[in-house]
């Protein structure tokens, strides 16, 4: 419908297929009497228009959010869903025929994607002008469903969607059911629940619905083994697996199977439900895996000891990679990760405990001298614990880390994909099998020890408030960890989908200067390639991609003669969103550049003394079989940001298993089974704001931006949008608000601390995705287009970080300090007066 016509929508819905009758004219002008004759024209026509004969077809393949099939009407096939048909045959009714007032009925169903976006913009626009006598939002459901990543199971067998009466014979027994999917050594039957079966039990099934159309001869009953049992909407969907022996396992019944689905999947189409989670599972996953804030640590048994081997970095962990290496850049993880915390995290393993450690770096004469000091320590000397505290958060090294233990399954290193027998063979090495060298390593791994960041912008202001007077040092000493000789070799693994890198990289600091017309700028090379190098400048810059600048080394220049290093040409290929980091790429004015020449020469006579680039492993394929692993078991809860219209949207939680407090309570909080309810996160407008504004400005190489949420949940009101307060830390604006805040909610429920880490995402690797793609679209091509759609409209992903317990902690233990302090200085005031 036009939009000028919108604000006359009901007296459309009125005439329609109204114009060709002989009152219509009579009934016209009564209805319209009080409009202007202008308006009463124009709508008589629009009228007219829409009871005109329409010959077009209609095709809603990929443009609705249903299942579409062909819909004949006069002969000619349309492509319609559900509601589409419906929507059809109401107005056929209507107008008598087929009309341009039928055609764009159905073309704006209530569940077409553009009909979709419009009403969500004109929400957001009603947002973003809000009455001032009304609440903005009063919405309590934010549904999120969860998703953990793998195992994706390859089924041996095309399942097709195939509905057939089927007789169940249990014993003496006779059940009547329908088919929901049929493969060549399994079926799926709709068992009413009046009925009780169980897994592991034999029955003979009996196909009545193709006995009507193909004779079997005399064998018409055949075994079939329960395998899983699963109760959808009231429905019992029960797996049978055929029961094979020496006799029957290539007999006519089989075959008879094999062709009959061969002939007849692309009419009823194949059972795709095990390609399409998995598709959606590794999509999300290539989005959130690299950008992960926390610092996975496999750990290798060597002889009776468990020792950090292999560490996963990526660009949100790097913080905490380089907080602790010492003044060489050589990791010192060891410290952190002490045989006495893995062995205290081993046995409290099925309790599920985490240890916190609180840490910082001494610096003398140029060294780094690493101290920490974990929650066990402190509460075995709280004297001495308040004394450390306090001394460490003088310090600005001052850090606090949570350390959790996951059990590895070397059965899920290799992630393989769920159609590798259909795989063209240009797309094999997708799929490759884990090499043996890889699995005799991934042997060696049974535990990954998970490193979080639990601190944050207030925790060392809290901790100074505490004092060190007369501070221990002996006992100072004891935590402070001895500079190893040889200490445990660590390689830190690059977290990275697609690595679109044609040369290796090799991390190298020399000093550079950068000429870009009559500006010049100091900085340090951070790594380099043939044809490329990353510079940290001083200070920032306005260089812009596309920029010409000239490049000098004079550390480089003063070990080479055969080479002049200055005013070299480099193109600008990036620059960070501080404008303090650029990278470049060489730019050959001539035939020959001589920063190309110089570098490559310096790796192939260096090649054993410089470090590569984490992302460059000796081994093929242990990352990615690291990376495999780590997803089993990924905890900490992630957020999908996806774009909506204008907004952005976030309905996808990923998790492998239980993390906190908070998720179980989010699950209790939702009206929809299976979903949980991310009021308790997405429910404060101004961290949304916030949110919003920061993700629209991010760049993909930006580090992540976060969010500090104070949450109360009071369990005795059933309204949520009373039972659920969630403040952004800048609202509580003094360290007295905050424990008002905490004290409040504990008496009234629970209370909980999140940091929310979000991050800009870069674009998927849909080489590794297309396969699977591509064979959902082949037998569902709306649907193919749909995940398509989902996969593309990823914008961010976030982080939900619980530091309640950090936070509860440093609340008791600074908020008891403030109480004794208050006392003292009324004692002091006291005997004053006196």
């Amino acid at each position: 419908m036009n939009q000028d016509f919108i604000k006359y929508r009901k007296i459309i819905e009125q005439f329609r297929g109204q114009v060709n009758k002989s009152d219509f004219e009579a009934k016209f002008v009564a209805a319209t009497k009080n409009l202007a004759k202008t308006d009463k024209f124009l709508l008589k026509m629009e009228l007219k228009r829409l009871a005109t004969p329409c010959n077009r077809l209609i095709d809603l393949r990929g443009l609705v959010d249903g299942e579409c099939k062909t819909y004949e009407h006069d002969k000619r096939p349309h492509f319609l869903d559900d509601i589409a048909i419906r929507a059809f045959e109401e107005n056929i009714a209507h107008y008598g025929s087929y009309t341009f007032g039928v055609y764009e009925a159905v073309k704006n169903t209530e569940n077409n994607f553009r009909v979709i976006y419009q009403k969500e913009k004109s929400q957001l626009d009603l947002a973003e002008v809000p009455d001032n006598n009304q609440k903005v939002f009063d919405k309590t459901q934010y549904s999120a469903n969860l998703l953990s990543f793998g195992p994706y199971y390859n089924r041996r067998e095309e399942r097709m969607n195939f509905a057939i009466p089927v007789l169940v014979y249990i014993g003496e027994q006779e059940l009547e059911c329908t088919s929901s999917d049929l493969s060549i050594s399994g079926i799926k039957l709709r068992v009413p629940l009046s009925h009780t079966v169980k897994i592991g039990q034999t029955v003979e099934l009996r196909f009545s619905g193709l006995e009507q159309e193909f004779k079997f001869g005399q064998q018409n009953m055949f075994a079939y083994n329960v395998c899983n049992i699963q109760v959808l909407d009231n429905i019992q969907l029960v797996g049978f697996a055929r029961e094979y022996n020496a006799d029957n396992e290539k007999d006519g019944f089989s075959q008879f199977l094999k062709g009959f689905i061969q002939g007849n999947k692309r009419r009823y189409k194949v059972n795709l439900d095990n390609t399409i989670s998995a598709l959606q599972a590794r999509s999300i996953e290539q989005y959130l895996l690299p950008k992960v804030s926390e610092l996975p640590i496999f750990l290798q048994k060597q002889g009776e000891q468990l020792l950090p081997r292999y560490a996963i970095s990526s660009p949100n962990n790097q913080q905490l990679i380089q907080y602790w290496q010492d003044e060489s850049g050589k990791t010192t993880l060891h410290n952190l990760a002490t045989e006495e915390r893995i062995k205290f995290l081993l046995n409290s393993s099925r309790l599920s405990k985490t240890l916190r450690v609180y840490s910082f770096v001494h610096q003398n004469k140029g060294k780094s001298y690493f101290y920490s000091m974990d929650e066990r320590q402190l509460q075995a000397d709280k004297s001495f614990a308040h004394q450390f505290l306090a001394f460490a958060s003088s310090k600005s090294s001052f850090a606090i880390s949570e350390l959790s233990l996951l059990d590895n399954d070397s059965r899920f290193a290799h992630s393989p994909l769920t159609i590798r027998h259909l795989l063209a063979k240009k797309d094999q090495y997708l799929d490759k099998p884990l090499s043996e060298e890889v699995k005799k390593i991934i042997s060696t791994l049974p535990y990954a020890l998970v490193v979080t960041d639990v601190s944050d912008q207030h925790s060392r202001l809290d901790y100074q408030t505490l004092t060190y007077q007369e501070l221990n040092t002996q006992k100072l000493r004891h935590f402070g960890h001895k500079r190893l000789a040889t200490p445990p070799m660590i390689d830190i693994v690059g977290i990275n989908y697609r690595n679109q890198r044609q040369e290796p990289r090799f991390k190298y600091i020399t000093d550079a200067l950068v000429q870009h017309d009559t500006e010049q700028f100091v900085g340090q090379s951070c790594d380099f390639s043939i044809s490329g190098l990353k510079i940290e400048l001083t200070e920032s810059t306005e260089l812009k991609k596309g920029n010409i600048v000239y490049l000098s080394f004079p550390k480089l220049q003063k070990i080479t003669s055969a080479f002049d290093l200055k005013a070299l040409p480099y193109e600008v290929m990036g620059v960070n969103k501080k404008k303090t980091t650029i990278n470049l790429r060489v730019h050959v004015e001539n035939h020959q550049h001589i920063g190309r020449a110089f570098f490559k020469l310096l790796i192939d006579k260096n090649r054993d003394k410089l470090t590569t680039d984490e992302y460059v492993m000796m081994i093929p394929g242990l990352a990615k079989s690291l990376r495999n692993m780590y997803a089993q078991r990924f905890t900490i809860p992630g957020l999908v940001i996806q774009t909506s219209g204008s907004r952005y949207k976030i309905e996808t939680l990923c998790c492998s298993g239980e993390y906190g407090k908070l998720l179980p309570h989010m699950s209790q909080l939702s009206d929809r089974s299976g979903y949980y309810n991310l009021y308790p996160l997405l429910s404060n407008l101004a961290a949304m704001n916030v949110l919003t504004a920061s993700l629209k400005k991010m760049q993909a190489n930006d580090v992540a931006e976060h969010l500090l949420l104070y949450i109360a949940i009071n369990n005795s009101d059933q309204l949520i949008e009373n039972a659920v307060t969630t403040k952004l830390d800048s609202e509580l604006e003094t360290p007295e608000l905050k424990q008002m805040f905490i004290r409040n909610a504990l008496k009234q429920g629970q209370f909980y601390c999140v940091k929310l880490v979000f991050s800009r995402v870069e674009s998927p690797d849909m080489n590794y995705l297309n396969p699977e793609l591509s064979y959902i679209g082949s037998y569902a091509i709306h649907r193919g287009k749909q995940i398509e759609h989902d996969i593309w409209s990823v914008a961010g992903v976030g982080q939900i970080i619980d530091i309640t317990e950090e936070v509860l902690f440093r609340h008791k233990i600074c908020s008891s300090n403030a109480s004794t302090s208050n006392s003292v200085a009324l004692e002091q005031s006291a005997e004053q007066a006196s």
